[in-house]
């Protein structure tokens, strides 16, 4: 059975670090809450010296073009509230600068790049073409357009030569990384190498383009997630064209009604933490901009230049991790890192530290309680995962954490960060043991789920991954 909440390690006071003491509300039911970050860390970043390195930090990266604005996606969804009251406003505004880190560059300019990749006028491929975009991506923009037949398309472009200035970038990202570190500890060489990898595979259109079509036709039928199919004849290494999707972006979703977060939410849990657990792969980047409600009430996925295939055995590995910390199995746990290699230095690390650890990130789906996701909730595990300044886990972030388990853990992080921006409200415990235990769904989503899976798999669900073995 999964543990109950009345010790939880989200909700308890921790001595130090990245995250402050929390409160347990106890109601009839039991809630958790976090209130904000530790003293140690508002104390540290109340320093001015810190404030103005955090400055000339967003000033670099400001001149970073696809790279300052995938760092500046990464920040805006978590709440990363380590500013103190009085210095909030004016480090916003920076943050403002690095989000909006776009380049502006002309529609004739944007057209060059697709007619020289189509190597023909833009008029013989598209019966219409508005020049002012309606998104703009780390690397490109988003365009609206109709071919000859009729049909409505959404067109990313890359901005022209964005290729040569990421590479550029991602070598200067070495030069600064101590500057970036002392202002965002969560910025590791970790996260900049995994930054760089994502930024090269980022840059082929139309590899993203065959990854698209391959999840539209994994989710083809799906009752309430849709990926829209691209037009592979028309996607190039710059150009992505896709069957263009009409609904509310994420801005307008966070204004609907309290049921509809929670709907939402459990949506997106499905189809960035689930997707990993049942088909062995998953989107590696979960941000607001790639979500939207269509017309129809389903929730459109967009962007996908990083997608993760995960060997099932590292699948297994992962479920299996999360089943030992649910049920409070210490040394097992630590047993199946060791395995894994995950911890090389045994010595140095009790089940209890292993344990805490993992719960600190993750108990927000371990609980067998209702739960409210804050954006303090989110941001607070995020940091006490990464934060080299929060000691409480000292040997374990000098433990090696293989790349392919950086990539979800990255996944399930901004996950919960989404969740918290829509504070969605689930018993994400019980959602999870579809995937964790093989247990039937408890939520009318998860019973839609089902017979979708059933459907697509002729009744035998042979494409749903077994875990409790493991």
């Amino acid at each position: 059975m999964a543990k109950q909440v009345p010790t939880s390690r989200l909700a308890r006071g921790t001595k130090l670090g990245a995250v402050a003491a929390g409160s347990m509300l106890r109601t009839q039911r039991a809630r958790m809450s976090m209130r904000g970050r530790s003293e140690a860390v508002r104390a540290k970043m109340a320093e001015e010296s810190m404030i103005r390195t955090t400055e000339q930090v967003v000033m670099v990266l400001g001149t970073m073009k696809g790279v300052a604005m995938k760092l500046g996606q990464m920040m805006s969804v978590l709440d990363m509230d380590l500013v103190p009251p009085e210095h909030r406003e004016r480090f916003q505004k920076r943050l403002a600068v690095l989000r909006n880190a776009a380049p502006t560059v002309s529609f004739e300019a944007m057209r060059a790049v697709i007619e020289e990749d189509f190597g023909r006028p833009l008029e013989d491929v598209f019966a219409e073409f508005e020049s002012e975009p309606v998104a703009a991506a780390s690397i490109g923009q988003v365009y609206r357009g109709r071919l000859h037949d009729g049909r409505r398309v959404a067109v990313k472009v890359q901005y022209p030569g964005i290729d040569i200035a990421v590479r550029a970038d991602l070598k200067n990202l070495a030069m600064f990384r101590r500057v970036l570190q002392s202002a965002m500890p969560w910025v590791t060489p970790a996260v900049l190498d995994e930054l760089r990898l994502n930024m090269e595979a980022e840059l082929d259109y139309h590899a993203e383009a065959e990854t698209q079509r391959q999840i539209s036709e994994l989710y083809a039928g799906h009752p309430f997630i849709v990926v829209p199919q691209p037009v592979l004849e028309l996607s190039t290494r710059r150009v992505l064209v896709s069957e263009y999707l009409d609904g509310s972006g994420f801005e307008e979703i966070k204004e609907l009604p309290q049921a509809d977060h929670d709907r939402i939410g459990e949506i997106i849990y499905r189809f960035y933490v689930g997707s990993l657990f049942v088909f062995n792969e998953f989107c590696g980047d979960p941000h607001p901009g790639n979500v939207m409600l269509t017309t129809d009430g389903r929730v459109g996925f967009l962007d996908f230049g990083l997608f993760n295939r995960m060997d099932p055995d590292h699948v297994r590995f992962e479920a299996a991790c999360l089943r030992a910390a649910a049920e409070d199995r210490a040394e097992d746990l630590r047993q199946l890192m060791i395995q894994r290699g995950v911890i090389d230095s045994p010595d140095e690390i009790g089940p209890d530290e292993c344990l805490e650890y993992v719960l600190a990130a993750s108990e927000w789906c371990l609980i067998d309680e209702e739960l409210t996701i804050t954006p303090e909730l989110a941001s607070g595990a995020f940091l006490l995962a990464v934060d080299p300044r929060a000691s409480e886990f000292t040997g374990m972030k000098q433990q090696n954490l293989p790349p392919e388990h950086l990539f979800s853990r990255r996944a399930d992080f901004l996950t919960f960060g989404m969740l918290g921006q829509l504070e969605a409200t689930a018993n994400w415990h019980r959602i999870s043991r579809e995937w964790l235990y093989d247990e039937p769904p408890v939520t009318e989503l998860g019973k839609e789920h089902q017979r979708w899976l059933a459907e697509r798999t002729g009744g035998d669900q042979s494409g749903k991954t077994r875990h409790n073995k493991a």
